[in-house]
């Protein structure tokens, strides 16, 4: 079980979190553009439910995972949890869809009315009273200043309809125009040893804000686990989004030379591929917590215990040789070697212990 020691603050929220958090984008199930192909529900709730039982307190979702039905999949699965045990729940917003067109993608649309809709939504469909971290998913698609919709995120927590309020896929400069507002309590964004350009400017500015970071895909939809292989690549079900991803077609080869670097670093430290990519991340100052998915739960053994491993000096030189030598992904390399802390956009709010 992870050590509730080393549970990390969520910026100034009050909030502190075990390292990695369970993610339910899969837990969507199947039939909408972005799926991960047909979901067993009664194996999302088990997992769930054992994710919590382990020690994982924070669980991540969105209305757009499988259009509402995650969401439905989570307060399914804490209903029946006591309200001490009950994990905190992340959501996001600003995306529209088609309920009679599931596989035309849904669209960014961050509107301040979109956004206090879609939290109302989410309460429903999450069977909670307040939403512990409510997040806008992405910018939207018309042109709509972040000052405007998170005005409204703002006035969403002042109301106590949600405890925290964050931005996901968002970049600095909208991190700061948001920060003029009201502060941003975290930030969602894409983070691992194939995608590592939050380190370059992201980090840096969350670290000097106080704001918190939770990273998304720290596994690469699964390909620094250690399991993929071209062969099994190429089976993906037809309705599996990474069909068309382009980590599982031109940028395959590279990718799969580091994770063979990758497994020969874990195994000389009897730890798994993906716990050695988690520890990684985890290493960089400013992160506080990974989200990683699973949808049954013999899944949670290959990476549960990561936020329990400190990668020596050693070790992260290893793995940022291995980065170099086989070109795979891009950003910085090193979290020793990080960019230079920025300075904050405006006055830091008071840290705040809420109920």
């Amino acid at each position: 079980m992870p050590d509730t020691d080393r549970r990390r603050p969520l910026g100034t929220t009050g909030m502190r979190l075990s390292p990695v958090g369970l993610g339910t984008w899969a837990m969507g199930g199947g039939g909408w553009s972005w799926s991960w192909g047909p979901q067993d529900d009664d194996a999302s709730v088990a997992t769930i439910r054992r994710a919590v039982e382990s020690g994982i307190n924070w669980l991540d979702t969105a209305a757009e995972y499988g259009l509402g039905h995650a969401e439905e999949v989570v307060g399914r699965a804490i209903a029946g949890l006591p309200e001490a045990d009950r994990p905190y729940v992340f959501t996001k917003c600003g995306m529209v869809w088609d309920p009679h067109r599931p596989m035309v993608d849904a669209v960014a649309s961050a509107s301040p009315a979109t956004v206090r809709a879609g939290c109302e939504a989410s309460l429903r469909r999450l069977g909670v009273e307040r939403i512990d971290l409510f997040q806008v998913h992405w910018p939207p698609e018309q042109a709509i200043p972040v000052e405007e919709y998170w005005a409204t995120m703002v006035e969403l927590r002042a109301e106590g309809k949600i405890r925290a309020a964050g931005l996901s896929n968002h970049d600095v400069d909208q991190l700061a125009a948001a920060g003029t507002v009201g502060h941003v309590d975290s930030l969602q964004p894409p983070f691992s040893l194939i995608e590592r350009d939050a380190a370059a400017g992201l980090l840096p500015w969350c670290r000097a804000n106080g704001t918190g970071v939770i990273a998304y895909s720290p596994l690469q939809s699964g390909l620094l686990t250690g399991r993929f292989d071209a062969r099994r690549v190429a089976t993906l079900p037809a309705g599996d989004w990474r069909r068309r991803s382009p980590d599982f077609n031109e940028h395959l080869p590279a990718t799969l030379a580091l994770v063979e670097r990758l497994q020969q670093i874990a195994a000389a430290r009897a730890i798994t591929p993906a716990s050695a990519a988690l520890a990684w991340l985890l290493a960089w100052d400013g992160v506080t917590g990974a989200i990683v998915g699973a949808r049954r739960p013999a899944q949670l053994g290959e990476w549960i215990a990561a936020g329990d491993i400190e990668l020596d000096g050693g070790t992260l030189d290893e793995v940022a040789e291995a980065l170099e030598a086989t070109g795979a992904g891009r950003g910085p390399v090193h979290p020793r070697r990080a960019p230079a802390p920025v300075r904050p956009t405006g006055d830091l709010p008071p840290v705040t212990i809420q109920p």
